[in-house]
């Protein structure tokens, strides 16, 4: 069964640390990576562009964002494969982001297509 986090993180939170703290919670990333793939649960991931860079669409036109009003975006996100919402509650628990932010975990429903 597959499952999607949702990274949410303040932007600024990440923004404000300097290179060397930088470098630590991407390696910290790498090393949840590391410990999914060794489990065979990993499917994919990536970090996204800073909010203010995407866009919006609708029927109504393109909005510039940020959009959500709060101050935490979605970061970047994973795949992740696991036998159920148990199991991947106990995966997002170790996800760094879970340090500073929150994972949001959400089935991929399979429409069989």
């Amino acid at each position: 069964m597959q499952f999607v986090f949702l990274l949410h993180e303040d932007e600024a939170y990440f923004e404000a640390m300097g290179d060397e703290e930088q470098k630590a919670v991407i390696a910290e990333h790498f090393a949840f990576v590391a410990a999914l793939q060794a489990k065979n649960a990993f499917s994919s991931g990536a970090p996204l562009a800073p909010a203010m860079t995407g866009k919006l669409v609708s029927v109504s036109g393109v909005e510039d964002g940020p959009y959500a009003d709060s101050k935490e975006q979605v970061g970047g996100f994973y795949m992740i494969e696991c036998a159920d919402m148990g199991e991947a509650l106990d995966w997002a628990r170790q996800c760094p982001t879970a340090k500073y932010g929150r994972v949001e975990v959400r089935p991929v429903p399979d429409y069989g297509g």
